[in-house]
């Protein structure tokens, strides 16, 4: 039977974060994989997490299970700092599931269910693991036109006129903020737009929301959510707490379902189920640390403030790349590193040139030129700017 199998496609970030581990050159760069790091290179556990795992530590006395949905404390903390005050409770139904990725995991097996010809009309381009996902569970995927390779910026018009061709059964998956390769966000009034096509077509909205807080802020970056979810009557909402908690390894996320009052019984219970088809009981260490924070105001503040920090430093080194590369080039050609917002931004080099900033000069970032904004400090921010222009960029 196992002969039968065949070779799966490598994981382009997995595989390029093994190169990057053999590379010998003490003054290599890593733009490459998706996590925060700090200035000197270290991703650290937030100083709120720590003070809440010594206090969980003194005060946890079970091991046992929760529940199929999870915590309920955790669901309707993470309920509230998604949505606010945009939708009421009678509408929500929301599970924990094992990190962003579950949760976007669930969601396609929810449409699936909901909807078995179901389609996922996509960002063009998108997290690869969207794609990967929806090609495993068999759900076609349409792309929708959304970076505009010459300006950076979003392709808006394009985007709306692919999303008319959406349908009711189907589904529009947005990022919900900071997108994932690209840095280029909808702005709010876009937003808007995007609501009144979607209440047009009838098609459901999937939002995908892992870095709210790396934005503009937590209430700004979540500004497009709480839009939608006030607007239309049903809503998938995928969040992760892997980058603004820093818990990456604690696998901690949510999947909220927005419906009528009269369906959310049904829905709740459809979401308990998957839970249930999938792992049972999701992970809960990770999921304890985020509600005692968030229902703390002392390490809620602290949090806050920490999350605050590591905002603007992202946006001043994306200010300062782009200052260098205006500098040493001459051009306001790469402005749009500063516009744009959160971990990452597609640089719009070749695979040639990607390559030869790797080979010539130890900078590592994903074949389609998208580089970690995080990845790099004061010191690495000439040196990239210096390697960009030198291989033609």
């Amino acid at each position: 039977m196992f002969g039968s199998l065949k070779p799966q496609p490598a994981d382009k970030i997995l595989a390029l974060m093994g190169e990057y581990r053999a590379d010998p050159r003490p003054d290599k760069i890593d733009l490459g994989v998706g996590v925060y790091k700090d200035a000197t290179g270290h991703t650290p556990i937030m100083r709120a997490v720590k003070r809440a795992e010594k206090q969980l530590w003194d005060a946890e006395t079970s091991k046992t299970y929760t529940g199929l949905a999870g915590d309920p404390a955790f669901n309707a903390a993470m309920a509230s700092l998604v949505l606010g005050d945009a939708a009421a409770g009678d509408r929500i139904s929301s599970v924990a599931t094992p990190g962003g990725t579950g949760a976007v995991r669930q969601a396609f097996e929810f449409l699936r269910m909901a909807s078995p010809p179901v389609r996922v009309f996509v960002s063009d381009p998108t997290w690869p693991n969207h794609l990967s996902i929806l090609k495993h569970l068999g759900i076609e995927a349409v792309p929708y036109r959304y970076f505009d390779t010459e300006t950076r910026g979003v392709d808006f018009d394009g985007m709306l006129a692919d999303l008319a061709g959406a349908r009711a059964g189907d589904a529009v998956l947005l990022h919900g903020c900071c997108h994932n390769p690209t840095g280029a966000n909808l702005t709010l009034p876009q937003w808007v737009a995007v609501a009144d096509l979607l209440d047009k077509t009838g098609a459901t909205p999937l939002i995908d929301i892992a870095y709210q807080g790396f934005g503009d802020g937590l209430d700004e970056d979540a500004a497009g959510v709480r839009l939608i979810a006030a607007r239309l009557p049903e809503v998938l909402i995928a969040a992760s707490c892997s980058k603004n908690f820093g818990i990456y390894r604690e696998r901690t996320g949510s999947l909220i379902a927005l419906s009528s009052s009269a369906d959310q019984g049904v829905t709740q219970g459809t979401l308990a189920y998957l839970n249930r088809q999938n792992y049972s009981f999701p992970p809960d260490h990770g999921a304890r640390l985020v509600t005692m924070i968030l229902a703390d105001p002392g390490l809620r503040a602290e949090w806050e403030t920490e999350l605050e920090e590591i905002r603007r430093g992202m946006l001043r080194l994306r200010e300062a790349l782009a200052a260098e590369l205006g500098r040493l080039s001459g051009s306001d050609r790469f402005g749009f590193l500063a516009a744009h917002r959160g971990m990452f931004s597609r640089l719009g080099a070749t695979p040639a040139q990607v390559e030869r900033l790797k080979a010539e000069h130890g900078i590592y970032m994903v074949g389609d030129s998208r580089l970690n904004i995080a990845g790099l400090n004061d010191a690495t921010v000439p040196v990239l700017a210096r390697a960009v222009l030198a291989v033609g960029i």
